[in-house]
């Protein structure tokens, strides 16, 4: 085995000066989670500029027994990113666009590439790549894979998973699987790629991904609903997704808690509607075609669900300022919470017939737990998948509050269980969730991913201690 001053030293050699860092100024926003709930430490962060490089890079490690943590944006929310020991290995030199293709409706992209800047590769051709998240501008694409990360889009496009045709990848001996075929059928055995779509680096390092692209909607509008509560939007969702099909794109959830930290918070921000409510719904259409045909049926839904007192107040965006500034309202939550004290957060989903019912129980149960409580709800009623963070009460030590984190995890996650639902949603599962996946999951299938991980990487330094406990 190479000893490891000799393995770092070789490293940097095949990488070149500016494919290292060391300095501990300079390895200190790789090894901080970006809430900062975790701090990591490491022997150097490597950067190499191709996916020969990192293969290099993994059997010098291999060899020398060295952990190998791999990182996109830093943009990760469960602490799969950070490192006990070893190396960082970081995409952001690998951010070519390596082909698009109109006419196979795909595009060929490098791990490191920024997710914004994908979907602005594609509107250059007129299509477009439909994943969008909050951290869009600064979460590259190799992560958003390795999470199989969701947003907003989920309803109508699909998870990342959904949207990937091939991958290239390197194994954790240092070869290089080149699977970036565009092929819409292939029926060739097992699907390989989908054991590193969601594995968090655990299994090998994404390098390259084959993307599907779909034709530019030339019109899309976004309307904000106010409803008396979570079952009203939850009906209005069962109405639209039967009048609008396909047109509908998104449908997300709000409590009034979570915009009302925007309202209060929010830089900019204001409240469209007339009043503030129970519920909200931020809803999108689109339409490929240059006319008003998403738009009078999304107002077609609108006006017959507050002709029927479905809903209490809707409003359609005039404009994509105005379309832009109701979107910004939910993307700011996350950031509008944390004026409010500590969050205990949770990224779950169930079947969408109970997300009202999940929300309502949650709700009961936390509140009775601890008085004062604020339950912050919010996400993707479309597919099911809420944020439920809870916000300490008034006045509460924040440190006291996030120190019942696994009493609350404990309460959340089981009603979920008992939903049939799933712990994590769109996250990961990283360091926070791994003792959940063990308690939740069946005793076959952990022995089925631990066989997996064994085969994969039997010397254990791909993102060791992530997602199966070691």
């Amino acid at each position: 085995m190479t000893n490891q001053s000799t393995a770092l030293n070789t490293i940097r050699d095949v990488v070149g000066p500016k494919g290292w860092l060391e300095a501990a100024e300079d390895v200190e926003p790789y090894v901080v989670e970006t809430r900062g709930f975790w701090r990591g430490e490491c022997d150097m962060v490597v950067s190499p500029a191709s996916t020969e490089e990192i293969a290099e890079v993994v059997k010098i490690c291999a060899d020398a027994g060295i952990a190998i943590v791999p990182m996109g944006g830093n943009t990760g929310l469960v602490g799969g990113g950070i490192p006990d020991g070893g190396i960082i290995l970081s995409t952001r030199r690998m951010n070519a666009v390596r082909d698009i293709d109109p006419v196979d409706n795909t595009m060929t992209v490098e791990a490191g590439c920024i997710l914004a800047d994908l979907q602005s590769a594609a509107a250059e051709v007129d299509r477009l790549f439909p994943l969008s998240l909050g951290a869009e501008g600064s979460c590259r694409i190799g992560g958003n894979l390795s999470t199989n990360a969701g947003g907003v889009g989920v309803l109508r496009y699909g998870n990342t998973r959904d949207l990937v045709l091939g991958i290239e990848a390197v194994l954790p001996d240092g070869r290089i699987w080149n699977g970036l075929n565009r092929l819409r059928k292939d029926n060739t055995g097992y699907d390989l790629k989908h054991l590193f779509i969601g594995a968090e680096g655990t299994l090998g390092i994404i390098t390259a991904a084959a993307l599907k692209l779909f034709p530019r909607p030339k019109r899309m509008e976004t309307a904000m609903v106010g409803a008396a509560s979570v079952e009203a939007i939850l009906a209005l969702f069962t109405r639209a997704s039967t009048a609008l099909g396909n047109m509908l794109t998104a449908f997300e959830y709000a409590n009034q808690f979570s915009l009302q930290t925007v309202f209060d918070h929010g830089h900019g921000t204001n409240n469209p509607l007339e009043s503030t409510y129970p519920a909200y719904a931020i809803i999108e259409v689109s339409n490929l075609a240059d006319d008003d045909t998403a738009r009078d049926a999304l107002e077609g839904v609108l006006g017959q669900a507050l002709e029927d007192e479905v809903i209490i107040d809707a409003v359609v965006a005039q404009s994509e300022g105005q379309s832009k500034a109701i979107w910004a309202l939910r993307e700011t939550i996350p950031e509008s919470q944390k004026p409010e004290g500590a969050s205990i957060k949770h990224d779950v989903s169930v079947p969408v017939s109970r997300v009202a019912e999940f929300v309502r129980q949650a709700n009961h149960l936390v509140e009775a737990e601890m008085p004062g409580i604020r339950p912050c709800a919010f996400g993707h009623m479309g597919d099911g998948n809420i944020h439920y963070n809870i916000s300490q009460p008034v006045g509460m030590d924040p440190d006291a509050f996030l120190e019942e984190w696994s009493r609350f995890k404990t309460i959340v996650h089981g009603l979920v269980a008992e939903m049939n639902g799933s712990f994590s949603a769109e996250h990961g599962v990283g360091t926070l969730k791994r003792d959940d996946l063990v308690k939740y999951k069946s005793p076959v299938a952990i022995d089925m991913m631990r066989a997996i991980k064994q085969t994969f990487d039997p010397k254990n330094i791909m993102n060791p201690g992530k997602v199966l406990p070691d």
